[in-house]
């Protein structure tokens, strides 16, 4: 019986998603050992050339991670979904749009200007910025168009299933890949995660105030945290509680508050409005001096509710003036 055939392929993202791969460790030669890995280029020496001599549909799941930056991610997408008989958005830059999709907050021309004419590590002089066609003696160059907006992978293709985090746990990899292996896979569209919130799972669960409520918030290199109690009692702005649940804490154990890489519940419909909605729920005061004063401690609040959610959100992007 011939095995399943698996793809892996890389958008924008950092590359950790690759990585939680290999974190597998001894149970990626399980995988290797179940499924036949047809394309992973950041890997093994595939070219897209190979890709687009498979019949339609050869491939039995497609892995792609990042989200949609530049317009070859966007044709190799395309190119996979049409290859590809399952497509997983794989971690949270796939899912949600993740840490590039700040990047919406501004647009294409400010990043253009600070990073080729005035960044620090701009030294050449030139001012020349990388066009997408340049004629040479030797004939025609061409590099990806760099797109006015980031969007997630759903936004550009047909999407089968997620499977969120910064990056996805080897966990919740593997039984994913285990699930896909036995035909037992959930409804179209599902989460391949819990739907319970990750203070659920979170071993300080149980020191947490059944009527939660903050006087201040406090960032967590301006205190000595206390790893036996809920960070959020602390005052240490945690999003546990509107995060989803399936990577088991490991930030939270190390004494780190939860960013909120596993993305939203189910029923949410934008995972930064419930964050910062929730965060305000717990602070115990009515008054707008102590309140503007308490929220000092959150100098970013579009970085820290919106992380990974940007395109993904109500917001979607900085509005482009007319």
């Amino acid at each position: 019986m011939a095995k399943p055939k698996v793809a892996f392929y890389w958008c924008a993202s950092c590359g950790g998603c690759e990585e939680a791969v290999v974190d597998l460790a001894e149970g990626v030669l399980k995988v290797v050992e179940a499924v036949d890995i047809v394309f992973w280029p950041v890997a093994l020496d595939f070219k897209r050339s190979d890709v687009q001599a498979m019949p339609d549909g050869a491939i039995d799941v497609a892995f792609i991670n990042g989200a949609i930056r530049m317009s070859e991610q966007e044709a190799m997408a395309k190119l996979l979904r049409k290859k590809s008989k399952l497509v997983i958005a794989y971690g949270a830059c796939a899912y949600q749009g993740g840490i590039p999709g700040l990047a919406n907050l501004t647009d294409k021309e400010t990043i253009l200007e600070y990073v080729y004419h005035q960044s620090p590590s701009t030294t050449d002089g030139t001012g020349v910025r990388p066009q997408t066609h340049t004629t040479v003696p030797e004939g025609e160059l061409e590099l990806p168009e760099f797109y006015e907006t980031v969007k997630t992978l759903d936004q550009v293709i047909d999407v089968d299933y997620y499977l969120p985090g910064c990056p996805p746990t080897g966990k919740i990899t593997f039984q994913a890949i285990e699930a896909i292996l036995a035909g037992k896979l959930p409804e179209k569209g599902a989460v391949l995660a819990g739907d319970r919130a990750l203070c659920y799972e979170c071993d300080l669960n149980s020191t947490k105030p059944e009527k939660l409520l903050v006087s201040d918030l406090k960032r967590v290199h301006q205190v000595i945290v206390d790893r036996e109690k809920c960070l959020l009692a602390q005052g240490i702005l945690c999003l546990g509680p509107v995060t989803r649940g399936g990577c088991e804490a490991p930030c939270v154990k190390g004494g780190m508050p939860c960013t909120g890489c596993f993305g939203p519940l189910d029923l949410v419909r934008d995972y930064g409005g419930k964050a910062l909605s929730a965060m305000a729920s717990i602070v115990d005061t009515t008054d707008e001096k102590v309140l503007a004063k308490i929220f000092e401690a959150v100098p970013d609040p579009a970085g820290t509710f919106y992380r990974y959610s940007v395109p993904a959100s109500l917001l979607a992007r900085k509005r482009k003036a007319a």
